[in-house]
C-alpha cells in the first residue's frame, strides 16, 4: 500500500530518516534503477557525471564519477544541461541538452546523446552519437516506452515561446513523427517575460492513463511549479487532442517549508512498491536559476481515480522516512 506524504513523514526514527535536500546543489535531478542501484545525474553545466548509491537518502555519501567533457568548440562545447540516463535495448544513453559556447543563446540549443554499453554507466567506455534529429532547437530531453514502443520528448524553443513536443523513435538518437503538444497557453506559464513549458517527464498511471508532468514558468521566478497533462489509455502519445492540460500547477512552493521555485522533477519506486518524486528547488526566494538549486524527494500517491497527488512540497524543517 502505497503512503500519503503526510503519513510518510510522521515522526519517523532518527535513523530512518533523512531531510531535504539531499545536496547542497543540482539543478535538473534524474534518477534511475538498475540492478539494486540508483543512478543519479544533474545539471553540473561544463561535464557529466553520475552517482551511483544504494539507498537515495545516502546521495550526499556517494562519489560523482565524471564520464564525459565537451570538446573545447563546436555545437556541444557548452550550457551542458539537462542529463538524463537510460537503459535501452541492454545499453545505456545519455541525453544532454548543450549549445556551442560561440552561440550560446535559447536557440542554439540542442538535444545530443552518448552511449555506453557496459552493465554498470559509471563505467566502460562511452560513444558520441551525436546531435539527435529534433526538428527544432531545444533542451529537456526525455524518453519513455508505451505499448512496446519508445517516445521521445523535449521542449522545442519556437520564438518566443519554450513548447512541449513528442516524437517516435527509430533508434535512440533518430526520430520521426515530431509533434508539438503543448503551448504555454496558461497565465501560471508566462510570468517574468517567459512564455515556458519545459522538463516534461512521463509518468504511468495506475489505472493505465499517460501523465507528462512538465515545469512551467521560469526558474527565474519563484513561481516556477509543476503542471500536468493527462492521456487516457490505449491514446496515441503523438496526437495532440490525446493530451488534456491541467489549467493550474499540480506543484508549487511551499513559503512556511522553506521550498522556492520548485521543478525539473523525475520519479522512482522503491523496493517496498512506494513512489517518489524527485526535483529541484531552492532555499529561499529569488535565488532564480543558479547552482543554488537542490535536489529534494518525497514520497506521492495516486488518488482514486488515478491521478498523482504530490502533496505540499516538504523542506528541510521536516523529517522524511527514507525509502526502502
Amino acid at each position: 500500500m502505497l503512503l500519503s506524504p503526510a503519513a510518510s513523514v510522521a515522526a519517523p526514527a532518527a535513523a530512518d530518516s533523512f531531510r531535504n535536500p539531499l545536496l547542497p546543489s543540482g539543478p535538473d535531478p534524474w534518477v534511475i534503477q538498475k540492478d539494486g542501484y540508483y543512478y543519479y545525474m544533474s545539471t553540473l553545466g561544463n561535464r557529466l557525471a553520475i552517482r551511483k548509491v544504494r539507498n537515495m537518502a545516502d546521495l550526499a555519501r556517494s562519489q560523482a564519477v565524471t564520464i564525459w567533457t565537451p570538446p573545447a568548440t563546436g555545437p556541444n562545447s557548452a550550457s551542458i544541461w539537462a542529463p538524463e540516463l537510460h537503459w535501452i535495448g541492454n545499453r545505456w544513453y545519455v541525453y544532454y541538452s548543450a549549445s556551442d559556447k560561440a552561440r550560446d543563446k535559447a536557440g542554439n540549443r540542442h538535444i545530443f546523446v552518448l552511449e555506453n554499453p557496459s552493465a554498470d554507466p559509471t563505467k566502460g567506455q562511452w560513444t558520441d552519437r551525436g546531435m539527435v534529429n529534433t526538428a527544432n532547437p531545444g533542451i529537456d530531453a526525455t524518453v519513455f516506452q508505451v505499448g512496446g514502443k519508445w517516445y521521445f520528448a523535449y521542449s522545442p524553443f519556437i520564438w518566443p515561446d519554450s513548447l512541449l513536443a513528442i516524437a517516435a523513435m527509430k533508434n535512440p538518437w533518430t526520430l520521426s513523427g515530431e509533434t508539438i503538444i503543448a503551448r504555454p497557453d496558461q497565465p501560471w506559464e508566462r510570468v517574468a517575460g517567459a512564455q515556458i513549458v519545459e522538463a516534461p517527464q512521463f509518468l504511468s498511471g495506475p489505472k493505465g492513463d499517460l501523465f507528462l508532468i512538465y515545469s512551467g514558468g521560469t526558474c527565474k521566478s519563484d513561481d516556477y511549479g509543476l503542471g500536468m497533462l493527462r492521456a487516457k489509455p490505449g491514446s496515441n502519445p503523438l496526437d495532440p487532442k490525446a493530451w488534456q492540460k491541467t489549467k493550474r500547477p499540480v506543484f508549487t512552493k511551499n513559503i512556511r517549508a522553506g521550498v522556492y521555485a520548485p521543478g525539473h522533477a523525475a520519479f522512482f519506486t522503491a523496493p517496498d512498491g512506494q513512489n517518489w518524486i524527485i526535483y529541484h528547488a531552492n532555499p529561499g526566494p529569488n535565488m532564480q536559476c543558479t547552482q543554488k538549486r537542490s535536489p529534494r524527494i518525497q514520497p506521492f500517491t495516486f488518488d482514486a481515480t488515478g491521478v498523482p497527488s504530490f502533496g505540499p512540497a516538504v523542506g528541510a524543517p521536516q523529517a522524511l522516512a527514507r525509502p526502502s
